[in-house]
């Protein structure tokens, strides 16, 4: 009996794949005042939105070296660059803050999101 448990427990294991990790990726560099406004106007809100909670930020110099298993497109060389991120692999960018009203529906497009009601 206990090895049918223990298949039972394995079988559930695999059978369900693991939640995929995802992450938007802000690079900034000092002295941007784009990246100053998105933290403005965004920053304090983002955590708390559906989209914060989907994929949580994680802000890194575009100057520094990404961590190896980071793989993107291409190089991030305007700021602020918003890169989502699934499994460490690119899935959609935004180059450049184009105001808080642009930003929520792009990135929610990125996130595959309802279009917002107004």
């Amino acid at each position: 009996m206990r090895t049918l448990w223990k298949a039972l427990a394995l079988w559930a294991l695999t059978a369900v794949p693991a939640a995929a990790e995802t992450r938007l990726l802000m690079g900034v560099e000092d002295g941007c005042m784009w990246c100053a406004r998105w933290e403005a106007q965004i920053g304090p809100i983002y955590p708390k939105t559906t989209e914060g909670e989907m994929a949580p930020l994680w802000q890194v110099d575009i100057n520094d070296p990404l961590p190896s298993d980071v793989t993107l497109d291409r190089p991030m060389v305007f700021t602020p660059t918003f890169v989502v991120i699934e499994d460490g692999v690119e899935i959609g960018r935004i180059e450049g803050y184009p105001g808080e009203d642009f930003f929520w529906g792009l990135l929610g497009q990125i996130l595959g999101l309802p279009p917002a009601q107004t």
